[in-house]
């Protein structure tokens, strides 16, 4: 029995795209920014062939609208967890963001075991799950580049869990920044 999560960081915001970027975490909630609705909308186009039955992401506005918008085709409405919100101000530790994301994800891949799960998150949770899944030490995740609106694919069969794709973009080309 085949399990595909389709892991995808949230489409740009205007913090993104500020030079340098501008670190978000929980206590800054903006929506996308007109570039983040694009990169949305590129990455719905290119998943909606791919069969997908459960959207779940952060509750941060900007993870809402991004599932929102490629969750659109499927019919299906993406369903808000905290634990996969964005790092929290209080100067929480990358080890704590790893726990509850990988927590989360693994209970994901259990409650539909077989299915097709979309996500949308955060850079910090989802490089911080995928570094683990890639054999990286807990020091290492930010080594992994994730765009806006990159798609990874972890596939798990029985008790083998592989990381099939890492920061797909190239959906995203032709979409000036």
């Amino acid at each position: 029995m085949k399990t595909i999560l389709y892991l995808i960081r949230h489409g740009a915001t205007e913090a993104n795209l500020a030079r340098p970027p501008v670190l978000q975490g929980c206590s800054h909630n903006p929506p996308l920014a007109p570039l983040g609705v694009r990169q949305a909308e590129a990455t719905r186009d290119f998943l909606a062939i791919r069969p997908i039955e459960y959207c779940y992401c952060s509750p941060l506005r900007r993870a809402l609208e991004t599932a929102a918008i490629v969750a659109a085709p499927h019919g299906i409405i993406p369903i808000p967890l905290d634990v996969l919100t964005d790092s929290y101000p209080d100067g929480e530790a990358l080890a704590e963001v790893a726990q509850r994301a990988h927590t989360a994800l693994e209970e994901l891949f259990s409650r539909h075991a077989g299915k097709a799960i979309l996500v949308v998150g955060h850079d910090g949770a989802n490089q911080t799950y995928l570094a683990a899944l890639l054999g990286l030490t807990p020091d290492q995740p930010r080594r992994l580049r994730l765009d806006n609106c990159g798609i990874s694919v972890v596939v798990r069969e029985g008790e083998k869990t592989t990381v099939n794709t890492l920061n797909a973009a190239f959906h995203l080309q032709g979409i000036a920044a």
